[in-house]
């Protein structure tokens, strides 16, 4: 049971942390679904892992568990989980918020604990000072460090050493915890209907398939060519990140990579991982995020007007100011007649266009 708890949590931490690789660059409402999925299987996880160890755990009284206290603690997770990764996928990203998102999941495992063990009936945890103290500081600064190492760069080798911190924090808390804990056999308080170890193992193991499932499904990206769809900490991009740079943007058609000069390419749009380029009446795939076009394409006439657009300037053939937003035009672009100009963007796409 040890081991197929530190198991579950390894597998809940790569299933979660890949499943959110490229988020970032998503429209809104999807990156919302697959944060909020990514929040099911980490905390879902963290969840998995306590109650699969807990299993493993023989006492010479009988015990059962508070059904109600046993579901909180696993919203307490996913919900925790959420919050950390809201943190680092809305909004820029920075070190400063990658370490709070870090602290944040800290928080969630050690309370999702302690919550759930608080939900034993018939024999009451007893804990000391230093056990809840060392769970508390392993628990955050192992999640720290697992959030720093997955979200440096958004690449499989960060993704997998990300899922070991973030599986070996879960692990270390419980048993840090469970060492500094005691056991007294007392008279049930509960109201409610109570769970067995037997319906708890039941519920565990539908719990481990569905990230079992989902773990597979990622796993699959593992061995594809490495999406860029996000990008670094930003306070450190300028020391780590090396980037060629070019006015030739590849593009994909039919089975072979084409190249086609910026000066020819109207606008290039964010289409998940990937971006679509706007080259006279056609639409080009092309295989880098809009984040590393924008880190690789070295021109002056090139300005990001939206999160999803990067636009190159020659071709705007008029402009329109929205209140707070805009609109640039494209006549003569028969794939595309006008792009966005975000709220944020609007006083550097006029400056840049020279109004």
């Amino acid at each position: 049971m040890v081991l197929a708890s530190l198991a579950i949590a390894l597998i809940a931490g790569f299933t979660g942390l890949s499943l959110t690789r490229g988020a970032s660059a998503l429209p809104i409402g999807k990156r919302k679904a697959v944060v909020a999925m990514a929040a099911v299987a980490l905390g879902g996880g963290i969840w998995s892992m306590h109650f699969v160890a807990m299993l493993g755990l023989n006492l010479p009284v009988l015990y059962f568990y508070d059904a109600l206290t046993t579901l909180i603690s696993a919203l307490i997770a996913i919900l925790i989980t959420g919050v950390s990764l809201i943190i680092v996928h809305f909004g820029k990203r920075t070190r400063g918020r990658v370490l709070a998102a870090g602290a944040v999941m800290g928080v969630g495992i050690a309370v999702m604990h302690y919550t759930g063990m608080s939900g034993m009936e018939l024999c009451r945890p007893v804990y000391t000072p230093m056990g809840i103290l060392f769970a508390g500081i392993a628990s955050t600064a192992l999640s720290c460090f697992a959030f720093w190492i997955a979200y440096d760069r958004r690449r499989t080798r960060n993704i997998l050493l990300g899922s070991l911190g973030f599986g070996v924090a879960v692990f270390a808390v419980h048993f840090v915890a469970m060492a500094g804990t005691g056991f007294v056999a007392v008279d049930s308080s509960a109201s409610g209907p109570w769970i067995s170890n037997a319906s708890l193992a039941f519920a565990v193991t539908l719990v481990a398939f569905v990230i079992l499932g989902a773990f597979l499904l990622t796993g699959i990206n593992v061995a594809a060519p490495e999406p860029m769809a996000e990008e670094p900490i930003v306070e450190d991009a300028p020391e780590t990140q090396i980037v060629s740079q070019t006015n030739r943007i590849p593009y994909e058609k039919e089975g072979k990579t084409h190249f086609v000069d910026f000066n020819d390419v109207a606008a290039i749009r964010a289409e998940g991982h990937y971006t679509v380029l706007y080259h006279e009446a056609e639409r080009l795939f092309c295989p880098w995020s809009i984040s590393e076009a924008e880190n690789r394409i070295h021109h002056p006439d090139i300005i990001r007007t939206h999160r999803s657009y990067l636009v190159n300037t020659r071709f705007v053939t008029a402009f329109d100011r929205r209140k707070d937003t805009g609109v640039c035009y494209f006549d003569g672009i028969e794939s595309l007649p006008k792009v966005p100009v975000a709220r944020a963007r609007i006083s550097e796409v006029r400056e840049k266009l020279g109004l």
